[in-house]
């Protein structure tokens, strides 16, 4: 036992206080023999108390006590060996004593308590698999574990691992744990032998010319002699297909094929073989970038097939037409082209996800976007706060308009069972963006409806748009399914209003039986003015009853398959019956101050016959603007993107002379140079590091800044952080799933550059022994050992653990004591005897005499007289 201080600097408190102290004991004139010399005593002892207190002392107790942590590897790499590291710790748990806790811990990239550090007997426990196993960082296991542990006594970790760190580097962490203390002990596991082929590389040319013969290079890595077949996709497409045998070890193939088209090229590379031990490592991408003409895209329907294509200069630009049903949905499909067009194209026949993936395509890789007015684009296709109408230079909603006619509108929405999850998730938000469509003093009403009705708004004037989205937004799915009784209270709510327009939208991703006479509710609905337009959504829906209610309700009927597209169906509804979109008399466009536009007409422009109303936004550049004020050429950069809005048509239904003047077709070629991205020669290096780290360099050391947005097939950002190296140098590590993703990187020169990389899969499945050097310097740099036998695991600790016991309080309650015991002394006993002997010998009481001496010689002198 012994006695230390942590905080010592309080115990120069002593000399200031021990010279008062001095001062005080010689003026009072005390002896060292008496009374007063033990008050002054007591009073000089509970001040040392109190010094001591605030120095906060304590006594260490020398403790057996001892604390043994078991940190067992649960990643992929040593999976299998997961058995044999259980049996070794039960057999080493015979070795305990009674002096020794146990905890057992699981880690692979996450930690995981599996047995709490207790000094009960213990029973091992059934241990589970771990949620993310796909890296293993033993740097946090023994961090978390030494956290876990008790300070003040002495621990050792046993960390039965293969050694393979995926994340993070052990070794930077222990010079933390070397002093003592903590030791940790390592048990070396090994997978147990079993097959196991995997694809290592597959490289393919970094760019390549269209129609060169390309080199494609696949090395697989084979534990054993076996067959299998290697399969080489192009874009999704299978292009080679063969049987081959592996040898133990590595093994090269090689092919050559060829490729048309521009852009970014995927290739896929896949093995199969049979009794394989890991599926995951068995895929790879590559990517090459293809060189060509610039390519533009042309969406059209078959019902408004675009003339657009026929106007474009072939001899500079390649030009491909697609149905908008066959756009593809992922980004890869896209970053081929540097422009897409789409040519009055409805939104519903979109859907929102290919929206969000051309918009990505857009503002993080520079593919511009141009819009082409119809009657079935802009606010009557349904774009109203979509991913389209975003990175759009004009808003879908019409603001500052007069005389539009008064709109009652019914929102009858099914909420039953079927329609849980994406779908009432997306029926909702469609009937909300409705709301917010609607003008203040528009009618609007809200019915659900599953096998009762449920009248979530009651038909009236929209007061409050926020409350009523909220609302919406809150309905459940569940119940039966019937139709009509929900269709029937929306016709009885309009009927009597007194408004120009008055429509039901029905929805409904189910079938029910209706009863003889609903056809005579929507023929009177008819001659009250009520048209009704109807929603089938997914393949369960009664599409022939649908369509007949849509078809004798004067509405339209849509096929919804993709769930995304319900959005876009209500926004169009909706804006066909709020607003008089089309400005169809003739008028002669205005130019803006942009050249590129206005060099064209440099003789007059042509008269055109209509458009459709749109707001520009704040910061878009208008070309053109009628003579209404309305936006007919807009133009800005979303993103790394130019987006360009065109509200009349390409087929000259709508540009009427402008479609006959000879400056057309220059008109579209202007328009698709206005939207490509303006790549420079920018030397961008990306390598890979390990897992989904990559280095971006600009090799020139021209850039100071590089911006950095990463994308995954689907559109959707990827979350990374970025760390700057050096001007020109940044760190870029992906939180992505082995596949692809695709680089955007811009500069602060207006440089732009993008890439597709492979996010390989996790150094876990590559095949490896295990790092018996690793698992020695961990146990050597904190005086540990690498352990034979289970039972060494709870021998002797070198440490002695000691236990802290804080005095602090105690030394203040004896000065506290001892105060008391001063102060009554003084009160009530030794203090009232010193001051009366001390009064009986003071000069005073002389002083006092005399005086009254006087005053009686005073009195016998008035006597006399």
């Amino acid at each position: 036992m012994d006695i230390r201080i942590d905080q010592p600097v309080w115990l120069l408190l002593f000399f200031p206080i021990a010279l008062y102290m001095a001062y005080t004991w010689k003026s009072s004139g005390m002896r060292f023999v008496g009374k007063g010399t033990i008050l002054f005593v007591l009073r000089c002892t509970a001040i040392a108390a109190l010094i001591f207190a605030l120095a906060t002392p304590f006594i260490t107790l020398r403790a057996d006590k001892e604390q043994i942590l078991f940190v067992v590897d649960r990643s992929v790499s040593i999976e299998s060996a997961g058995n044999s590291a259980d049996k070794w710790i039960a057999e080493s748990l015979k070795g305990r004593q009674v002096n020794q806790s146990v905890g057992m811990y699981s880690f692979a990239e996450t930690f995981r308590t599996d047995l709490q550090l207790t000094d009960a007997d213990v029973a091992l426990p059934v241990i589970g698999q771990m949620e993310s196993k796909d890296a293993t960082d033993i740097t946090k296991a023994i961090d978390l574990a030494a956290a876990v542990a008790k300070n003040d006594s002495a621990t050792r970790i046993v960390l039965l691992s293969d050694g393979l760190e995926t994340v993070g580097k052990v070794e930077e962490l222990l010079p933390k744990y070397s002093e003592g203390r903590m030791i940790i002990d390592t048990v070396l596991l090994e997978r147990p032998g079993s097959a196991d082929a995997s694809i290592s590389i597959f490289d393919t040319p970094l760019t390549a010319y269209e129609g060169e013969k390309q080199l494609l290079q696949v090395e697989v890595e084979s534990s054993t002699r076996t067959t299998g077949e290697l399969l080489i996709y192009q874009n999704d497409k299978e292009i080679i297909k063969e049987q081959v045998t592996l040898e133990p070890g590595k093994n090269t193939f090689s092919f050559r094929t060829s490729a048309t088209g521009g852009g970014l090229l995927k290739y896929e590379a896949k093995l199969l073989v049979s009794d394989d031990s890991f599926l995951e490592n068995n895929r790879m991408l590559s990517v090459t970038m293809m060189e060509r003409s610039p390519s533009v895209l042309v969406v059209q329907t078959s019902r408004n097939p675009s003339a657009i294509p026929a106007l474009l200069d072939k001899n500079v630009m390649s030009v491909d037409v697609i149905d908008a049903e066959q756009l593809p949905e992922t980004l890869s499909g896209y970053l081929g082209y540097g422009a897409i067009i789409f040519d009055n194209v409805p939104g519903h026949v979109v859907g929102e996800d290919k929206m969000t993936v051309i918009e990505q395509a857009v503002k993080n890789f520079g593919t511009g976007f141009m819009m082409v007015g119809g009657d079935e684009s802009f606010g009557l296709g349904g774009y109203f706060k979509s991913p389209i109408e975003r990175l759009l230079p004009v808003e879908m909603e019409v603001k500052g308009k007069e005389s539009l006619p008064s709109l009652g509108l019914m929102i009858v929405m099914d909420r039953s069972g079927s329609m849980s999850g994406s779908k009432i998730i997306l029926a909702r938000e469609a009937a909300a963006r409705s709301v917010e469509l609607l003008r203040d003093d528009d009618t609007f009403g809200f019915t659900a409806f599953d096998d009762q009705v449920w009248e979530v708004i009651p038909i009236g004037k929209l007061e409050d748009k926020k409350d009523a989205v909220e609302q919406i937004l809150s309905v459940p799915a569940g119940g039966g399914t019937d139709i009509f009784p929900g269709m029937q209270k929306a016709y009885d709510d309009l009927a009597d209003l007194k408004l120009q327009r008055k429509h039901i939208i029905l929805m409904t991703d189910g079938q029910s039986s209706m009863p003889s006479d609903y056809e005579e509710v929507i023929a009177e609905g008819r001659k009250n003015n009520i048209t009704m337009s109807t929603v089938a959504i997914g393949l369960d829906a009664d599409w022939s009853l649908l369509e007949d209610l849509a078809e004798n309700g004067g509405g339209r009927f849509y096929d919804v398959v993709d769930e995304s597209t319900v959005p876009a169906i209500l926004a169009r509804e909706t804006s066909m019956m709020t607003r008089t979109y089309i400005e169809d008399n003739p008028f002669y466009m205005t130019l803006g101050g942009v050249p590129e536009w206005s060099s064209l007409f440099r003789e007059g422009v042509p008269q055109m016959n209509a458009y459709i109303a749109t707001t520009a936004k704040t910061t878009a550049t208008i070309a053109g603007i009628s003579h209404k004020e309305d936006p007919v050429i807009a133009e800005w950069m979303y993103g790394l993107g130019r987006t360009v809005a065109f509200t009349s048509d390409s087929t000259g239904k709508w540009t009427g002379d402008l479609a006959r003047w000879d400056g057309y077709p220059e008109f579209w070629n202007t328009a698709v140079a206005r939207l490509l991205p303006s790549y420079e020669e920018v030397p961008y290096i990306i390598t890979h590091e390990r897992g989904g780290t990559y280095t971006v360099t600009d090799s020139s050391r021209k850039a100071a800044f590089l911006d950095i947005a990463v994308v995954d097939e689907a559109g959707q950002e990827v979350p990374f952080t970025s760390e700057p190296l050096a001007p020109g140098i940044v760190r870029v590590t992906v939180d992505a799933k082995p596949g692809l993703v695709f680089f955007g990187v811009s500069d602060d020169k207006g440089g732009l550059f993008e890439a597709g990389l492979s996010v390989p899969y996790s150094d876990e499945y590559k095949p490896a022994v295990p790092n018996a050097a690793l698992m020695t310097k961990i146990a050597e740099r904190t005086g540990g050992k690498v352990l034979e036998e289970p039972t060494e695991a709870f021998r002797d600790h070198p440490f002695k653990s000691g236990e802290k016991i804080r005095i602090a309080e105690w030394l203040i309650l004896v000065a506290m004591i001892l105060f008391f015991i001063d102060i009554t002394l003084r009160r009530f006993g030794m203090f009232k005897g010193l001051t009366k002997k001390r009064l009986v010998r003071e000069p005073v009481v002389k002083e006092t005499s005399t005086a009254g001496e006087s005053i009686a010689e005073l009195l016998k002198a008035k006597k006399k007289r």
